[in-house]
């Protein structure tokens, strides 16, 4: 009989685990701090369990860690893992140490069907879906790994901030994924703040609309574009769920969200979506585009993205003084803008580089295989 991995189940579903095995709820508490909050994977150390649970335990359960392949630190203190996940695909996380905060980047698929043009996890292709108990074991490992290596005390967390930004599109992994950011939230696991949760899209609206039902936290979307001709050649998803539908339910998701705006990813591509008329064309529409509930206008912040080149992409990344000019353009609109502080870059760890591997089931190579994205002057906010 195969043993069932505990990392699958947020606390609901240990409870339900539980209940089969006869026990309380109290008991399913019990067994979800020692997983989460000591990183305990051996049930004869829970010591306050009952020995028959211990004992069930030990025969139907446990707790399956992901086997590290690799692990590469940077100069300034970031730390790349690559995880084997099986069958040949391996996914890669990453720890961002900051004065006020560490950050961890957590994959939820092996690769991405998306497609993204500036994106090197893209061009790998896509194999499958992690599982709940994949996605969480990449924080599991790195919290307690973490908490050994720094020797923090009781209480103190190495990990306060999670952004699902890593490999793939977490909400074409919807049911895997909302498991796993209940667990991150619950007291009784790691305990985050909702507005320290952050989940990255480009755009599946359907998606976005269920999470703001489920289980709300911080978003991130990956615009990248100002119009949809220039955005279904960079992302292209847009093809579906084009830049007004995108931006309607983002103005929906801030009735539940933790934050009052939605963050923009826009990565700098030299000569494709950096110039004033792009910045200018981006405060029309976040500014000024009406909504389906007849409003105008979304609250939101940008966070520039300097593009990490990789030989395939064929894009260049902005120059600084292109980049300064751009965020100048849209902060003299008021809107507050941040350009990301690259980290990682010796081991290939910054935003966008991740590639870990993958035994790609969409060719991607060959689809990705284009001519130059022209520049499109338009600025259409929807489409004619």
């Amino acid at each position: 009989m195969s043993l069932v991995n505990l990392l699958d189940f947020d606390l609901e579903g240990l409870t339900a685990f539980c209940e089969g095995l006869g026990e309380k709820r109290f008991r399913a508490v019990q067994l979800f701090r020692w997983i989460h909050q000591k990183g305990a994977r051996d049930f004869g150390q829970m010591s306050d369990l009952a020995k028959s649970l211990r004992e069930k335990l030990a025969t139907r359960a446990e707790v399956r860690p992901l086997s590290v392949l690799s692990e590469h630190v940077s100069s300034d203190g970031t730390v790349k893992w690559l995880f084997d996940v099986g069958g040949g695909n391996a996914v890669e996380s990453v720890f961002i140490p900051e004065e006020d905060r560490g950050t961890l980047c957590v994959s939820s698929q092996a690769g991405c069907a998306v497609g993204c043009r500036f994106c090197s996890t893209g061009h790998q292709g896509f194999s499958r879906n992690l599982s709940t108990g994949e996605i969480l074991a990449q924080l599991w490992h790195a919290e307690h790994q973490l908490r050994a290596r720094l020797k923090l005390g009781v209480g103190e967390r190495a990990i306060d901030n999670v952004v699902m930004m890593g490999m793939g599109e977490p909400l074409q992994n919807y049911a895997a994924l909302v498991p796993a950011l209940r667990t991150m939230l619950d007291d009784h696991g790691y305990g985050l703040s909702r507005r320290r949760v952050t989940v990255s899209t480009s755009g599946v609206v359907p998606m976005i609309e269920r999470l703001r039902e489920d289980c709300p936290v911080a978003l991130a979307v990956s615009l990248h574009a100002p119009n949809d001709p220039l955005r279904d050649e960079l992302v292209p998803l847009n093809r579906k769920y084009p830049i007004a539908e995108l931006l309607d339910a983002c103005h929906a998701y801030l009735s539940a969200a933790p934050r009052d705006f939605i963050t923009f990813e826009y990565c700098m591509l030299d000569g494709v979506n950096d110039t004033d008329d792009h910045a200018r064309q981006l405060i029309e529409l976040v500014r000024r585009s009406p909504r389906a509930d007849g409003s105008r206008g979304i609250s939101c912040k940008f966070n520039l993205i300097p593009f990490n080149p990789f030989p395939a992409s064929g894009l260049k990344r902005s120059p600084r003084e292109r980049v300064q000019a751009f965020a100048r353009v849209l902060a003299d609109a008021g809107i507050v803008t941040t350009v990301r502080k690259t980290r990682g870059d010796d081991i290939d760890a910054a935003c966008g580089q991740l590639a870990g591997e993958v035994q790609d089931r969409t060719r991607a190579a060959e689809r990705m295989t284009r001519a130059p994205i022209r520049i499109h002057a338009a600025a259409p906010t929807a489409r004619s």
